[in-house]
């Protein structure tokens, strides 16, 4: 038995289909003192609300062999709108990418791409075969990129949701 094996690779895939892991009511009400059926009613509310959106394995991506996550900005010439749609439809089908998306700031970047790899030498091929050659009229499109590897260590780790149910915690004065 591996960890990355067809059969345990299969069950994390099954595991991130929508609504397939259901939360533990009895630990949940362990953990906040409230009835089960409080609980229960809370969480159709929250899904019905569209607040959960899905219920998923937190995993560590390096034990499976991912060690490279790399955060790319891009600035764009978003009026090349035949190109933007080849970058999205290549984004889409890339496993690589888990996060794409529009860049709003003070600086020249516009987009937005975040993916996770092996190693540099894997990234960079898999980049080059997939976007540069994948999209040759890219160049016509990115005007300038920078590549950002994150590394270890890592100082804190935790997830969005975490972080926006501890904000509105401390905003509203209950922690």
């Amino acid at each position: 038995m591996k960890i990355d094996d067809k059969v345990r690779l299969s069950v994390l895939e099954a595991l991130l289909k929508k609504r397939c892991v259901k939360p533990d009511l009895k630990r949940l009400k362990q953990y906040t003192g409230l009835h089960k059926a409080t609980i229960k009613s809370s969480l159709d509310f929250l899904e019905k609300q569209g607040v959960i959106s899905g219920y998923g394995p937190k995993i560590n991506f390096r034990q499976l062999g991912f060690h490279l996550e790399v955060t790319t900005l891009l600035q764009a010439d978003l009026s090349k709108k035949n190109i933007f749609d080849d970058l999205v439809k290549k984004a889409n089908s890339d496993p690589h990418l888990y996060w794409f998306s529009g860049m709003l700031g003070s600086s020249n970047w516009n987009l937005v791409m975040r993916q996770v790899y092996r190693d540099v030498e894997s990234y960079r091929k898999h980049f080059e075969e997939h976007y540069f050659k994948g999209i040759p009229s890219i160049y016509d499109f990115v005007r300038d990129r920078q590549i950002l590897f994150t590394t270890e260590p890592v100082y804190k780790a935790t997830s969005r949701t975490n972080s926006i149910v501890e904000s509105i915690l401390v905003e509203r004065g209950i922690k």
